[in-house]
């Protein structure tokens, strides 16, 4: 798990006046870890164009240049006059060991964006716009500086911002770059040390990025064991049985002992591995509500279901319907909506009335205004990156591909986190486990990517 900030400056003042480190040292050191892969990756007399711009993301590329010039054809690309003092700084020991500049941008070998940093606000402007038109156009290996030009602190992107095949952003690594629209521009990511240790760098901060290494299966120590040490997940099904059914899959095939469809008449077609009943089963673990169940209840029969203290996940459907509102009073609840599912949710709290376009551009600023209205209350987001947030603690996981762009993907995960939830995870584990799963499925999945079914997802739980 790593730390994720709105912004370094603070980070980068510590430094100064905590570690007698200047902001000189910083940068240097900056340079020098992209100076570091590019020796790593490029051979020697490779043609680099380093574009750079008018601040002191401008002049950690011409530090840059400097470090590799006379092993590589470098050439420095101006877009604007250097206006920080670091950048004039930088510029003078540039030109001062003989570092060329170049008036166009022709065919490279790598291209470095050092153009503008993380203070970019507002839109390109016709010259820088047809500058980053070309640059995207190149083909060279292509590295952002820090963070790629376009790419705003709310994570909102210029339609020109650059497209980097990796991103060495410097110190820690910054939230905007792990939403929706920045996936596209990032590339891979990692961090470069600016002179003290990343651990002695980085500060407390409430919001985390979950790698893989995180991931915690269900593990069966007990040997004095039987299907109900497991739990038992019943799920409501509706006018979609399909989607029941998948979710059961899943559970069943994550760990959990038992799974029951509960419905007033049998469900067709119900796999043997899956029971069926009308009545809420008093050895109940856990509950998973809302795939495909329509307009099949009425309200007092949602209700009905939750009047316990089992754990539950909400899902679909269920988020639509105004029994969410006494459901989000529950102690132990996960609501996994998808955006239009949340844009309803928000609606229905009176948190905010809006369009998924602006929840898709300000997506951590809702998840963050939902969790403070329901600390209590599991949120899990889905999305290219999905945001996991309970109370004051959030979770990005980045691993979401459009492989899981298909009906059937969600009703699995809510299987998996149900699976988890009767087996005895809390809320917030059971989220992060099961969607980290979810993503490994995909990771695992040796077929094309648009052929990706829920049956392929069930088949790969197995080999997690």
């Amino acid at each position: 798990m790593q730390k994720l900030f709105d912004e370094l400056q603070s980070l980068d003042e510590r430094c100064y006046i905590s570690y007698k480190l200047s902001e000189d040292i910083l940068m240097e050191h900056a340079a020098n870890g992209i100076n570091v892969f590019i020796r790593w990756k490029f051979d020697k007399n490779s043609k680099i164009i380093i574009a750079c711009g008018s601040g002191n993301n401008g002049a950690d590329g011409l530090a840059l240049a400097r470090l590799l010039h006379k092993d590589y054809d470098v050439e420095i690309f101006y877009v604007n006059e250097q206006k920080s003092p670091m950048a004039i700084l930088q510029i003078d020991r540039a030109h001062a060991i003989g570092v060329h500049s170049t008036f166009e941008l022709n065919k490279c070998d790598v291209l470095v964006d050092a153009l503008y940093g993380t203070g970019f606000k507002g839109n390109f402007n016709y010259e820088a716009k047809a500058v980053m038109q070309t640059i995207n156009k190149l083909d060279a290996y292509k590295i952002a500086c820090d963070i790629p030009s376009g790419l705003r602190q709310d994570g909102t992107c210029d339609k020109d911002t650059f497209r980097a095949d990796i991103t060495l952003t410097m110190g820690a690594l910054k939230k905007s770059m792990f939403s929706e629209q920045a996936k596209e521009r990032v590339g891979r990511i990692e961090v470069l040390d600016l002179g003290v240790p990343r651990s002695v760098y980085e500060a407390h901060t409430n919001w985390n990025l979950l790698d893989m290494d995180d991931l915690r299966l269900p593990h069966r120590v007990s040997k004095n064991s039987h299907k109900g040490t497991f739990g038992h997940l019943v799920i409501p099904c509706g006018e979609k049985p399909g989607a029941a059914i998948i979710s059961g899959l899943s559970a069943l095939k994550f760990g959990s002992g038992l799974v029951s469809l509960l419905s007033d008449t049998p469900t067709p077609h119900i796999p043997y591995s899956l029971m069926h009943t009308t009545l809420l089963p008093h050895n109940t673990s856990a509950i998973a509500c809302g795939m495909g169940i329509g307009d099949t209840y009425t309200d007092e029969e949602l209700l009905s279901f939750f009047d316990n203290t089992l754990p539950v996940i909400a899902d679909a459907d269920l988020l639509h319907k105004p029994v969410i509102l006494e459901l989000l009073q529950k102690e132990d609840l996960i609501v996994t909506p998808h955006p239009k599912e949340f844009i309803s949710l928000l609606k229905l709290t009176q948190i905010a009335d809006i369009n998924v376009e602006t929840l898709q551009n300000d997506r951590f600023k809702y998840c963050e205004e939902f969790s403070k209205k329901y600390p209590k209350v599991t949120l899990l987001l889905k999305g290219a990156n999905v945001v996991i947030a309970k109370g004051d603690e959030y979770f990005i996981n980045v691993y979401g591909t459009s492989a899981l762009a298909k009906g059937g993907s969600g009703d699995v995960l809510s299987g998996l986190i149900g699976g988890l939830l009767a087996q005895g995870y809390n809320t917030l584990d059971a989220a992060i486990n099961a969607s980290l799963s979810h993503t490994k499925l995909v990771q695992n999945y040796q077929g094309a990517d648009f052929s990706l079914t829920p049956e392929d997802l069930i088949n790969g739980i197995g080999k997690l």
